[in-house]
């Protein structure tokens, strides 16, 4: 009988448990929302409704139209009443003072402009020697000059769009008619064009105070590999990388400088307790797990998600303006003794003691956003710059070419996209920064073979970086 017990108390525990992971998605795990069964959606959809109306709430700061200056007005047409509105009597052209002023907006018809080289072959008279003329140092060596190379890489890496739909609107908007390998081969002029700047930008990440790193798989010709990026308040930046270990991730960042936010990764041990912040909204999701325990962990889960929505909730009090960073303090030092306590307890429960402690063990990087207001309690910032690529590689399911065959292949993904949001907080647009970036260097055209050879490296990943906004 003893047996039996046994036997059934642990066959009801591994029913418990494949129940638990049975009904695990994107709000009490790591699992990302699109794996979220039809069930779960429509419960996160199908909210109950908060009474408000739809549109800008009170409060909510208004966006106008506001008028273009004159230096961005191509044509201004005077529009004068023929006759009045009242007795139908023809009215002078009497210019107003203070017009009513409308500007409409459009784009003209857009036409390439095509530049014919005539290389023509001279002979030498002294020694009859035939001798052919070379287009201009910085002339591109194929059909698509930089603004047409810095438009098909915004289209692709910016805005996820096919290189067969890229194809198609070149040929009807522009009349440009290309292959789809000339799309893939300007992907990659591109990125070599934008290599300094992605240098430029990754040293620049390294120097911040505040960094957020996060990572997600990425495959190349059928192998997964690893996507780091490292967002600062003014620079990303991007590796592609063959693992995800700790000596890969610290030999990438050189330098241990300023706060690192993150989540509980092993690899991130490089870095010291005190000067990490680890990220709530992953704690808040393992808690919500908790919570779908039975029993005392249950009970815990409970209670850490409803401490966990306090603290939240003041954090966003205080970046409202509607509580003071002094109140805030107060509140989260009491709110510090709960939650560590709930841990404590948590540490000793069954099927939670694990997570509980290696959270505890982290407890010097809970609360670095508490005492130092530029940090944020998540790191939503680099999950919210991979997004783009989490995007791409569901609909192009990651590059064809091997890592380990040459770098091209792994920086594209990761050089344009990096390149195109680099200038968004300066004052040059990417369809303007890019055609600069493969021009001023004038270098000399090379072809893809080469490009290959000169840029291959050791399977150690490729970097890239941009300012954000």
């Amino acid at each position: 009988m003893a047996v039996l017990l046994e036997e059934n108390a642990r066959l009801r525990a591994r029913v418990e448990e494949l129940e638990r992971k049975l009904g695990e998605n994107s709000s009490n795990s790591n699992r990302p929302p699109s794996t979220d069964p039809p069930g779960t959606r429509a419960e996160r959809t199908n909210a109950a409704p908060s009474g408000r109306r739809r549109g800008g709430q009170p409060g909510h700061k208004g966006h106008r139209r506001t008028l273009l200056p004159l230096s961005k007005v191509t044509e201004r047409r005077d529009c004068f009443p023929e006759t009045c509105r009242r007795c139908d009597a023809v009215l002078p052209r009497v210019p107003d003072r203070k017009p009513l002023i409308r500007q409409v907006v459009d784009v003209p018809e857009i036409k390439p402009a095509v530049t014919q080289f005539d290389c023509h072959h001279v002979t030498c008279p002294g020694c009859s020697t035939v001798t052919c003329g070379t287009p201009p140092v910085g002339t591109p060596a194929g059909l698509l000059g930089p603004g047409v190379l810095a438009l098909v890489a915004l289209l692709v890496a910016e805005c996820h769009v096919s290189r067969r739909k890229v194809q198609g609107l070149l040929l009807h908007l522009l009349g440009i008619r290309v292959s789809l390998g000339a799309l893939s081969e300007s992907e990659e002029i591109v990125s070599d064009a934008v290599d300094a700047a992605v240098e430029q930008a990754r040293l620049h990440a390294l120097g911040e105070r505040i960094k957020h790193v996060d990572a997600t798989t990425w495959s190349c010709a059928g192998a997964y590999r690893c996507l780091w990026t490292m967002a600062t308040a003014a620079v990303t930046v991007f590796m592609i990388a063959t693992d995800g270990t700790k000596a890969r991730l610290q030999a990438w960042m050189s330098r241990v400088r300023g706060v690192l936010v993150t989540d509980r990764g092993t690899q991130f041990g490089f870095w010291a307790m005190e000067r990490r912040q680890i990220c709530w909204a992953h704690l808040m999701r393992k808690f919500a797990s908790f919570a779908t325990r039975s029993g005392a962990a249950g009970r815990v889960g409970d209670h850490l998600l409803v401490w966990t929505r306090v603290l939240f909730h003041n954090w966003h009090r205080v970046r409202d303006g509607t509580m003071t960073l002094r109140e805030f303090r107060e509140h989260a030092t009491r709110l510090r003794l709960v939650i560590e306590r709930l841990l404590d307890e948590g540490a000793a429960t069954p099927g939670i003691a694990g997570s509980c402690s290696d959270i505890l063990e982290h407890r010097a990087a809970l609360w670095r956003f508490v005492d130092d207001r530029g940090v944020d309690p998540t790191n939503n910032h680099a999950e919210r710059e991979l997004r783009g690529f989490v995007l791409w590689r569901k609909g192009c399911y990651g590059t064809a070419a091997s890592a380990a065959t040459s770098s091209p292949p792994t920086s594209s993904p990761s050089c344009t996209p990096a390149a195109s949001r680099t200038v968004r907080c300066c004052p040059i647009s990417p369809r303007r920064f890019m055609p600069r970036c493969a021009v001023a260097p004038h270098r000399p055209c090379l072809s893809a073979g080469e490009r290959v050879r000169r840029r291959a490296q050791p399977p150690g990943g490729v970097v890239a970086g941009r300012p954000r906004p």
